[in-house]
């Protein structure tokens, strides 16, 4: 009886183990489980809300209207509480900024793959989501409730951004979405409207840890 109890006690730390590793990434458990590839507006929602850095997109007058791409750190909301709209903070000494005060027209990219929930799989592989918000980078009124809003959503999620310069002239942008591409399978990109997107359900991990 008593090797039985060692076994059972085994085999549910097994099971634990199994559910621990099967909802984290790199150490952390992901707060909200991966929806199935169909399900197009979770699954955008959550690979919006898990990511942390994406490439942001705008155009560059001072380089004759050309795209310019420049890694940046993001954040939707609370953990949790993700709203789906990006929100940066970023300085007017960098292009990213200063070409969204001259022309607001910008794309936002983000792949799954930092998440850590690809595996092996490359990164251009269509079972390794992508997706690209498209709309206009517009920076936010400095005393709105929009702006606290965002600058809780950054600072819990980026910490070190409160402690930046405050001579380098950081604002509070959002992307208003306009348009949404996104890969997770193959077949091509997922139907999805904005409106789909923005009111999407999402499925907390209902396992007690």
């Amino acid at each position: 009886m008593k090797t039985k109890g060692v076994f059972d006690c085994f085999l549910l730390s097994m099971v634990f183990c199994f559910v621990f590793f099967q909802n984290s990434v790199h150490g952390r458990i992901l707060s909200v489980s991966k929806p199935h590839p169909d399900n197009a507006a979770a699954f955008a929602r959550w690979l919006v809300s898990q990511s942390s850095w994406g490439s942001l997109n705008t155009i560059s007058s001072d380089m004759g209207g050309a795209p310019f791409g420049n890694v940046v750190s993001f954040s939707d909301g609370l953990p949790d509480k993700g709203h789906g709209i990006p929100y940066f903070y970023l300085t007017t000494l960098d292009p990213t900024a200063s070409n969204a005060l001259k022309d607001q027209r910008s794309s936002f990219t983000i792949s799954e793959y930092p998440i850590g929930t690809c595996g092996k799989t490359d990164p251009e592989n269509p079972t390794c989501a992508k997706i690209t918000l498209t709309g206009k980078l517009q920076v936010l009124n400095g005393n709105s409730n929009e702006t606290e809003f965002a600058q809780t959503a950054l600072f819990t999620k980026h910490p070190e951004m409160k402690d930046w310069p405050k001579d380098h002239n950081f604002q509070f942008f959002k992307l208003e979405i306009e348009d949404i591409f996104m890969i997770n399978w193959f077949g091509g990109p997922k139907p999805l409207t904005v409106d789909q997107y923005l009111h999407a359900k999402m499925n907390k991990l209902s396992v007690i840890l």
